[in-house]
C-alpha cells in the first residue's frame, strides 16, 4: 500500500510547517488535493494519514480530500479532454497516445491550524 508512505510525506510536509517561520501548535484539517489519474485511493489515503498522525501535531486532524479531474492531449487529433484512467483513448477521436496534463498531482493545498 503506497498510500502509507505518502502519507508520510504529508506529515512530515505538516510538521516542517508546524517548526517554520509561522509555527504552530496543532493542524486542525488538512486539504489535499489527489489528481483522479493519480493512482491514489482517497479512502487508503485517509486512512493511513490518520494512523501515522498519531501522537503528532497533525493527531486528530480532519483530513479533506479535493479531487483533481483527469485532463489529457490527444496526440492524434490535438484535442485537450477529460480522462478518467491514463491509457484511456480519446473520447474525441478513439485515437491513442493521451498525453495526461493534469490530475496526476497530489499535493497538500491548505492547512488550518490552531496557533
Amino acid at each position: 500500500m503506497h498510500e502509507m508512505s505518502l502519507a508520510e510525506g504529508v506529515l512530515q510536509i505538516v510538521e516542517d510547517a508546524a517548526k517554520g517561520p509561522q509555527g504552530f501548535a496543532r493542524v486542525k484539517a488538512v486539504v489535499l488535493e489527489i489528481g483522479r489519474l493519480s493512482s491514489v485511493e482517497p479512502e487508503a489515503m485517509a486512512f493511513c494519514f490518520e494512523a501515522v498522525s498519531k501522537g503528532t501535531v497533525a493527531d486528530g486532524a480532519r483530513l479533506e480530500i479535493v479531487e483533481v479531474p483527469g485532463r489529457g492531449l490527444c496526440l492524434n487529433c490535438g484535442q485537450e479532454v477529460a480522462l478518467d484512467q491514463v491509457y484511456d483513448p480519446c473520447p474525441a477521436c478513439g485515437g491513442y497516445p493521451v498525453q495526461p496534463i493534469s490530475g496526476t498531482e497530489m499535493r497538500v493545498r491548505e492547512l488550518e491550524v490552531d496557533d
